[in-house]
């Protein structure tokens, strides 16, 4: 507007226009020039934090308030919000905490990295942030990414989504499985097959179980108790026998017997015939356990059922 003034068909006006200004460009950049006027405004000044003379000062970085930083046209700042320091550099996804221990270092690397760091002094104007954070404290669980960063994984996330839609259609209706599925097939079936087998292990065990509760009820008077409360292999043993020759002689007198040494009949009518005469053998002993503990069910349902 000031060049403007003197005529806008000038030949200086002309020149003006046509040549870029070293303070400015449309992307929103500014020069050191126009940002240190901007801030005089405000009463504050800006100081070469890389200058020997600062550096001379020996001034701990986390005493400041707020540090501008530029590098190849690109300004960023590092401020002080109640009591804790932040990165406010836009090309971020947001705000990255900056503990105090870590500012210094931080501040360093940029140096490495090229930056001009520009320490701003005097009496920063009021904002909302820092009155807010003068109260509470911020945690921040995740520190946010460059924002090519992030556009750069979403891109891959959506390629790789893509990917998979591709591949789920066209094994859709093909009924092809590859190698990995069919071993998984057939690991899924094996499994099946031993949970079964151990449901029906446990089912067989638990109608043992079974009996020898109901045997222990019905002749508790009969079988003499043990002071432990578990019972050797010979001991359960001889208490199965034990029980068996009672429950026999009671359905078949001693007297009608003509052969003393043939074992009489079970309740489910198998005949167990020792070749020894003195014990029976163990699938005798467990067909009939399995056979007493179904009788000894039937005969509670019945009691119950009498109630």
């Amino acid at each position: 507007m000031r060049m403007a003034e003197g005529g806008v068909t000038s030949e200086d006006y002309r020149t003006f226009l046509q040549q870029p200004s070293g303070n400015m460009d449309d992307s929103g950049f500014f020069s050191i020039q126009v940002i240190s006027n901007a801030l005089k405004v405000w009463g504050l000044e800006l100081i070469l934090f890389n200058s020997p003379e600062y550096q001379r000062l020996r001034i701990d970085p986390i005493n400041e308030r707020s540090f501008i930083c530029n590098y190849k046209e690109h300004w960023f700042t590092v401020r002080k919000l109640g009591k804790q320091w932040f990165n406010l550099n836009s090309l971020l996804t947001g705000p990255e905490l900056i503990s105090d221990t870590y500012l210094a270092l931080f501040l360093a690397q940029l140096q490495q990295e090229g930056y001009s760091i520009f320490v701003v002094k005097g009496d920063l104007p009021d904002c909302e942030a820092d009155q807010l954070l003068q109260m509470i404290r911020v945690q921040q669980m995740h520190r946010p990414k460059l924002i090519g960063e992030e556009l750069a994984q979403l891109k891959e996330q959506r390629v790789q989504k893509t990917d998979l839609e591709r591949v789920l259609e066209a094994n859709d209706g093909s009924g092809m499985l590859d190698e990995d599925e069919e071993d998984l097939q057939r690991a899924l079936a094996l499994s099946r097959q031993e949970i079964d087998m151990e449901d029906e292990e446990a089912d067989l065990r638990r109608a043992i179980q079974l009996s020898m509760q109901g045997s222990s009820r019905n002749v508790s008077q009969d079988i003499p108790q043990t002071s432990g409360t578990h019972l050797t292999s010979e001991e359960l043993r001889k208490r199965r026998e034990a029980y068996f020759e009672k429950q026999q002689q009671q359905q078949h007198p001693p007297a009608q017997l003509s052969h003393p040494r043939e074992r009489p009949t079970t309740s489910s009518g198998a005949l167990g015939s020792d070749p020894a005469g003195d014990a029976m053998s163990e699938e005798d002993m467990l067909q009939a356990a399995v056979t007493m503990s179904l009788e000894v069910v039937r005969n509670n349902f019945k009691t119950e059922g009498k109630k």
